[in-house]
């Protein structure tokens, strides 16, 4: 059966169907007994693990055995940047940040402020100007809570050094074939992109390098993103290094639907520096699993899989399960109209971003201490 979606580092179409996705890119679900053990080792289990957002991995047992051995893992993830950071882009990095709290893990964070140069045709994505919006980027990970001892940041044009040595090892263990299978490159390809997995695959074993040692390492991102991994993995061992274990996360959809929400669609996205009054415009317009009106929602009541206020408040907004089972629950018997549904999580979207705001500005005078300098 041929897909009706597609799922690649730089493009996401069509309605994701996550269990054919499992079987396409070969990664394992997260099942009940995974999730039981984590459960074990970190005394409790992370919302977005038990609602299955974080849905599938690789190798993640493989990890806690070793941390169960004593051979602590650290964590890498990162974001790209190409415009204002969304609330979407949060989902991996409160992963981090509670990974990080419950194993005691060093997180490395990569900020790659080439790749979407390399990678978009947009000219108003200067190189100047994807490094001020890696900084921004930066400020927002870090407002999240980070242990400042134990987290670093590195954009890839100021770390270069560091990270170039590692990735010309990479880059000799992996041809053009590959990439270009992998990725759908064409001729017309820029060689700054064939290369650019090779500069991403240096922070999961970048530890051990430092170290002098095999160290694990765990990679929590957006399903997208598993190309490069699957890509680089090999290429790592071949180094001697630890393959990387990986979590993979689901897309936060867009307010009017789709698959992903996007930082390039400003109507279907909540950016972290949205105005109060924006975001209750853009929240007023969401689609909602509501019936056409409310005669109908009140009879037949509505669909919260399919209502995109429901599933920002299962991702980010409601982490008590059972307060998220009274609002599902008022979507499917018709007792919560469109207005007031809205209304609510706009209230709440905008009270979590005001708490966020602070916090940036708290954490914006130590920012510096944070980012690794060659």
């Amino acid at each position: 059966m041929a897909d009706d979606f597609s799922v690649t580092p730089y493009d996401v179409a069509g309605t994701v169907d996550y269990d054919r996705l499992v079987e396409k890119f070969g990664i394992t679900p997260i099942d009940a007994q995974l999730e039981s053990r984590i459960k074990r080792i970190a005394g409790e289990v992370h919302p977005l693990i038990r609602r299955k957002i974080f849905f599938a991995h690789r190798d993640l047992n493989w990890l806690l055995d070793q941390y169960e051995k004593g051979n602590k893992f650290y964590i890498y993830t990162g974001i790209a940047p190409s415009g204002g950071m969304t609330i979407g882009h949060l989902v991996p990095f409160m992963m981090t940040q509670w990974l990080q709290e419950k194993f005691g893990a060093e997180v490395y964070i990569q900020i790659p402020d080439e790749e979407k140069f390399l990678t978009k045709r947009d000219p108003k994505l200067t190189l100047e100007r994807i490094h001020e919006l890696a900084y921004a980027d930066a400020l927002n990970i870090m407002a999240l809570g980070f242990d400042p001892n134990k987290t670093k940041i590195f954009f890839n044009t100021d770390y270069a050094g560091k990270l170039y040595r590692q990735a010309v090892r990479v880059s000799k263990h992996i041809t053009f074939s590959i990439v270009k299978d992998a990725f759908g490159f064409t001729n017309e390809t820029n060689v700054g992109a064939l290369f650019y997995t090779s500069m991403q695959a240096v922070p999961a074993f970048m530890r051990s390098v430092e170290l002098g040692k095999n160290v694990p390492c765990l990679i929590p991102l957006a399903v997208d993103q598993d190309v490069h991994f699957r890509v680089a993995r090999n290429a790592i061992e071949k180094l001697g290094y630890y393959k990387p274990a990986i979590m993979h996360a689901k897309f936060l959809p867009g307010l009017k639907g789709g698959a992903k929400m996007s930082a390039s669609d400003p109507n279907n996205t909540v950016y972290l520096d949205d105005q109060p009054e924006v975001i209750s415009r853009k929240i007023n317009k969401a689609i909602t699993g509501q019936q056409a009106t409310a005669e109908l929602q009140k009879k037949f009541g509505g669909d919260p899989d399919r209502c995109s206020v429901c599933q920002y408040y299962k991702y980010l907004f409601e982490p008590d399960d059972e307060k998220l089972e009274a609002i599902f629950n008022a979507e499917r018997e018709g007792t919560m109209l469109a207005g007031e549904h809205k209304a609510a999580l706009a209230k709440r979207i905008n009270s979590f971003l005001e708490e966020h705001r602070k916090k940036k500005e708290a954490v914006r005078p130590h920012l510096e201490d944070y980012i690794l300098r060659e």
